[in-house]
């Protein structure tokens, strides 16, 4: 009875005796207490709230309701289909109401076209009885391959992009060209596609073989890799064959591993600070058609590293180490060139042995190129671009395949090249100038073979190539240089 009592405001129950002692006093005086009327139903809230117990409070006392539920439909899927698709299906599950608004086809709709750039028409959906519910949900295991990818084989390394095309997703690997120029735009051939189109699940086909005929293959999709593995095994890469066509070249064809392994490529972040923006360039570098590198600032450090090609390489800028450019004539003369990135290159060699000894550790390479904290380097991009230029010329003996080369620079730096030659364990030195000619082109010249290597800006633009953090693209960096050993 005394718990009853409680629940309605009234009696004499333990926990609520005390509070109700001053009511009561005053009753007794013959005196009214107004004022402690809402005092008074609060205690007894607070008081049975204590006790575990529930309390209908009086309805002038009443909060007014408000529900996410009482909105109207409208809102709701204007709601619904801003959030990500990611925390929909936890949506669904609190309540029937929301479970059945998930099921409204303009939701997903617009989830598809913000994630994944799924631009079909709904009429073209109908036609094969597919909603756009269906296809992010077959899109979404396959959420994390959409971008650039780097495929490692034993003997050759190749550009992958990975894209969306209408419903499907391609793979297009990148094809070298002997008769293309490195300001030319770059080539593309399908390795592996996904067809969404199914009825019971996505189906990958891989495009791979003589005949190029899609046939079954086996994806596994890991962070920041994936693995692609066929039924077939007369898989022989198109490169060989192509280069020897084109330029009479005689290579053995190579065959292709049944398993392939997709490494994540991500493009350099960029800096006010950059010389020019950062990305990938094209290059001439080996006899075997155009090569792709990818251009990237650390602080007092630049890196060219090499996404494809037979030989892995990447070239080290030391942006603190600028050689001064007198109008040009320090390049007429190759054995002034040559002395003056050679006294660099002994001093830098000092330097390392230095380093080496005070920290004691085995390798001293890359001076600190992975750390962002680094300093920037004090010469901004804007102080590049506004560099006056300066006539440029190929010292008498260098050699180089690209005559069209820009004919002024702006500046160049001292650089070390390392190259690890097919068949090669180890890793080769070689001191090397780094040109800086416009926004768009930079060469270097190899000083050992007396060679001039040009790039030319890839112009073509990509997507999801963005890094999550620096952290996740100095760690890409790494484990491309981890796969050059």
């Amino acid at each position: 009875m005394e718990e009853s009592a409680c629940l309605c405001g009234v009696g004499s129950s333990r926990g609520c005796r005390k509070r109700q002692r001053p009511a009561e006093k005053a009753a007794a005086d013959g005196k009214p207490a107004p004022a402690e009327k809402h005092v008074e139903a609060d205690a007894a809230v607070r008081c049975c709230a204590d006790s575990g117990g529930t309390l209908s409070p009086m309805p002038s006392l009443q909060a007014p309701r408000c529900s996410l539920q009482d909105l109207p439909l409208e809102i709701l899927v204007e709601i619904f289909a801003s959030l990500p698709g990611t925390d929909l299906s936890s949506l669904a599950q609190t309540c029937t109401k929301f479970h059945h608004i998930l099921h409204i086809d303009s939701i997903w709709r617009r989830r598809c076209r913000e994630e994944f750039g799924v631009c079909e028409n709904l009429q073209n959906l109908e036609t094969i009885g597919m909603s756009y519910r269906e296809v992010y949900a077959k899109l979404f295991p396959y959420r994390n391959i959409l971008g650039l990818w780097q495929l490692d084989t034993e003997h050759y390394r190749t550009l992958v992009n990975v894209v969306l095309d209408g419903l499907c997703i391609t793979g297009w690997t990148y094809r070298p060209s002997l008769h293309t120029h490195v300001g030319g735009p770059i080539h593309f051939k399908p390795s592996f596609r996904i067809r969404l189109t199914e009825r019971r699940s996505a189906t990958v086909e891989c495009m791979e073989g003589p005949n190029s005929s899609p046939h079954y293959s086996h994806m596994q999709i890991q962070k920041d890799r994936f693995t692609t593995q066929c039924k077939k095994t007369d898989h022989r890469t198109d490169l060989p064959t192509q280069l020897r066509e084109e330029g009479g070249l005689v290579l053995e064809d190579r065959q292709w591993y049944d398993c392939l392994t997709y490494r994540r490529l991500y493009l350099p972040p960029n800096h006010p600070d950059d010389l020019i923006r950062p990305g990938l360039f094209q290059d001439y570098y080996d006899d075997f058609g155009l090569k792709i590198a990818m251009l990237s600032f650390h602080g007092k450090y630049a890196r060219v590293t090499k996404i494809t090609g037979l030989s892995k390489k990447t070239l080290e800028i030391h942006l603190m180490r600028r050689i001064q450019l007198r109008d040009g004539e320090i390049f007429r003369n190759f054995n002034e060139l040559s002395r003056v990135v050679q006294e660099m290159d002994e001093q830098v060699i000092r330097e390392q042995q230095q380093q080496k000894q005070e920290e004691g550790t085995e390798e001293s390479e890359g001076h600190g190129w992975q750390s962002p904290a680094q300093p920037r380097v004090g010469e901004s991009g804007a102080a590049a671009a506004e560099e006056q230029p300066v006539p440029f010329v190929l010292p008498v003996g260098v050699r180089s395949r690209d005559q069209n080369y820009p004919r002024t620079c702006r500046m160049c730096f001292y650089a070390v090249d390392t190259v690890t030659l097919l068949g090669s364990a180890y890793p080769r030195r070689f001191p090397a100038i780094f040109i800086l000619f416009d926004e768009n082109h930079f060469g270097f010249i190899w000083l050992e073979v007396k060679y001039f290597f040009l790039y030319n800006r890839v112009q073509e633009t990509f997507q999801n190539v963005e890094a999550p953090s620096p952290q996740a693209f100095l760690e890409m960096l790494k484990n491309i240089k981890a796969s050059t050993k």
